[in-house]
């Protein structure tokens, strides 16, 4: 049986709270993993294979996360802001992901505010639909 959209967050909230350590009541749809729950790049692979193992499906850390592919290619940087051709880029790679206020300032520097709790929800969503 497919699982709802509430039980997605529910177990999505619980590896993030068990990765993070942190209260149920931080993790919420719209925290930001970096800035508001205080995750770090290496807390990414913790979190990339407690997801795996709680959700039994397969997930390379960079389809999770691939800002740092878009990051290292000149084409898509320019003056410290995403090019037209890195936000097609980003957007291609993180379909999960809502760019509505990024886009009207693409700086590299709120990327992180990318990642979210529901963005990650989506991602869990859609590889559960593909599989």
């Amino acid at each position: 049986m497919a699982m709802s959209r509430d039980d997605i967050f529910a177990e999505v909230q619980e590896v993030l709270v068990d990765a993070l350590g942190l209260d149920d009541d931080e993790v919420t749809a719209e925290a930001t993993l970096m800035g508001d729950l205080g995750a770090e790049s290496i807390d990414f692979l913790d979190i990339v294979f407690r997801l795996e193992k709680s959700f039994g499906i397969k997930m390379p850390r960079e389809e999770l996360f691939p800002a740092e592919n878009v990051l290292s290619n000149p084409d898509f940087i320019s003056g410290g802001k995403l090019t037209a051709a890195g936000l097609v880029e980003l957007k291609e790679k993180m379909p999960h992901t809502d760019f509505t206020s990024f886009e009207a300032d693409p700086d590299v520097n709120k990327m992180a505010d990318l990642f979210t709790v529901d963005s990650v929800v989506n991602f869990v969503e859609l590889k559960l639909a593909a599989s």
